[in-house]
């Protein structure tokens, strides 16, 4: 059996990517751990979960490969310290657990600009969940680095719009990784790489995600 691992996938890029899963024949089930029931599907494993408190020996952690797309922003999580416990706390939790039941693909959507030492907050936070996550061990690491990500969300956020749309306009001249990265596009290659599962660690750049 291909099993495959996904959280975050009530957001715009974790939705693509649990579309993607669901209709490829080459898995068996897909295991999404969200806080809301998904429609349900017969290949799906839906467990409602608190990611304050995830229970480690639950059946379902034994998957194949995991495939992260959590995330938010400052002023949804309401501070810096919630920021970093969604986008840092919790992708390192469910890649240790997954880790410690066997999984050895971990494939995660970061953010172009991700640096452990970027003196940009956001930046830096990315780039240090990359960095915890990689040390975990898996034998299959990627990392998925999309700009601005395209696509309609259920949260309003304004400046992203406003980005999008001038974006959107100057996408003819403008140099590929400064364009527009569908999430289309960002959960193709996400699911790619859970599938593949290919040995080392692979960064996938906002360029090749235009």
């Amino acid at each position: 059996m291909n099993t495959v691992m996904l959280v975050g996938a009530t957001g715009l890029v974790g939705a693509e990517v649990l579309k993607r899963l669901l209709a490829d024949v080459r898995v068996d089930r897909v295991v999404a751990l969200t806080r809301r029931p998904l429609p349900a599907h017969a290949k799906l494993v839906n467990p409602i979960v608190d990611f304050e408190a995830l229970a480690s020996d639950e059946p379902w952690w034994k998957v194949d490969s995991v495939i992260c797309t959590l995330g938010t922003t400052i002023k949804a999580a309401g501070s810096q310290a919630a920021f970093r416990r969604v986008d840092h706390g919790y992708p390192l939790t469910v890649a240790t657990l997954a880790h410690r039941h066997g999984a050895t693909c971990f494939a995660l959507n970061s953010s172009s600009g991700a640096d452990p030492h970027s003196r940009i907050f956001y930046s830096r936070i990315k780039g240090e969940v990359e960095r915890d996550i990689e040390r975990i061990g898996f034998r299959s690491l990627t990392i998925v680095r999309p700009g601005l990500i395209g696509g309609e969300r259920a949260e309003k956020r304004t400046g992203e719009h406003i980005a999008s749309v001038v974006l959107g306009a100057l996408a003819p001249v403008l140099p590929r990784r400064f364009r527009i990265n569908p999430a289309s596009h960002i959960a193709d290659a996400l699911v790619a790489a859970a599938l593949a599962s290919a040995p080392g660690k692979h960064i996938v750049s906002s360029e090749a995600l235009a």
